[in-house]
């Protein structure tokens, strides 16, 4: 199945209004994070969310918003010697998941942790993290808290930090064989182009998730806005003569293979038609990928 957009709010101003644009060019899917848009953007996303209920939606634990900050050491959860700014005990992510139940106005299908590798040098130190992690998201699983939950990385994969198939043994290990780890959500564009070039060889990041049958969420395909600005007419030419800058982005990140869907930070009607303009045209074949790839580098 070929990958499909999917909204992102990590850059959007007005989160509401970005949801309201997104889901009128019939996305079915926005992803969002308590600390997004200083910490409004669950509670901004929940009329949109509202009035579209077939609309699925992912949220996060991890970072903690600065307006949560005292809630949440007033409750126990996030101890005054512990990192202020990001924290995965089971306390705090079992307080985050309620504040974000109330906010979003349901139950989220997805829970990703958020950055499980922030702050952590040592793999036995993320380890750590990810196992209390995953026993509590299993719980809220099984409690019909929350759909399902995933890891949504910046830097975890391609430092190696953990890898797709650690992550699949420890979901077994704490959820057994019908464990909740459902998903993957870290960056696939034309400036993260390695793991595109992994998966033409059958190895890596992407193609580990769709060994294991892992939804693959792809952050940052215009590289927060600035792909577009740096996409050159010989780029272009070489990815679709006839797509627009955007659309030549977009389609890389479209066209990887396993990527299951593309997150895409866009506020206007017009941004989306672009968009899918990218979304309705035929994938780049490996070929052309591999060019795309050779002439880049990665």
């Amino acid at each position: 199945m070929s990958a499909q957009l999917a909204a992102g709010t990590y850059r959007c101003r007005d989160v509401s209004q970005s949801g309201i644009a997104a889901v009128d060019a019939g996305v079915t899917w926005i992803d969002t994070a308590p600390n997004y848009a200083a910490g409004s953007a669950e509670a901004q996303l929940r009329p949109v969310l509202d009035g579209h209920p077939r609309v699925r939606v992912s949220t996060k634990v991890g970072f903690v918003p600065g307006s949560d900050r005292v809630a949440a050491r007033d409750a126990g959860v996030l101890p005054l010697d512990s990192d202020q700014n990001h924290c995965l005990s089971r306390p705090y992510i079992a307080w985050q998941l309620a504040r974000s139940h109330t906010r979003l106005g349901r139950l989220p299908d997805l829970v990703f942790l958020h950055n499980p590798e922030h702050g952590r040098t040592h793999r036995t130190d993320v380890a750590q993290r990810l196992t209390a992690a995953f026993e509590e998201l299993e719980s809220a699983a099984y409690a019909d808290k929350i759909g399902g939950y995933g890891v949504a990385t910046w830097a975890g994969l391609s430092s190696g930090a953990f890898t797709i198939p650690e992550l699949m043994a420890l979901a077994e290990a704490v959820g057994g064989p019908s464990h909740h780890f459902r998903a993957v959500q870290f960056p696939v564009s034309l400036i993260h182009l390695a793991v595109v070039a992994d998966a033409l060889d059958w190895h890596g990041a992407l193609a580990d998730a769709r060994g294991a049958e892992l939804d693959v969420f792809a952050s940052a395909p215009l590289g927060g806005g600035a792909l577009v600005a740096a996409m050159t007419d010989e780029l272009v030419r070489l990815i679709d003569c006839s797509a627009s800058p955007a659309q030549a982005a977009l389609l890389v990140a479209l066209s990887a293979p396993g990527v299951s869907r593309v997150l895409l930070s866009a506020s206007t009607p017009a941004h989306w038609a672009d968009a899918q303009g990218a979304e309705a045209r035929e994938p780049l074949s490996p070929v052309r990928l591999r060019r795309v790839i050779d002439a880049i580098g990665t």
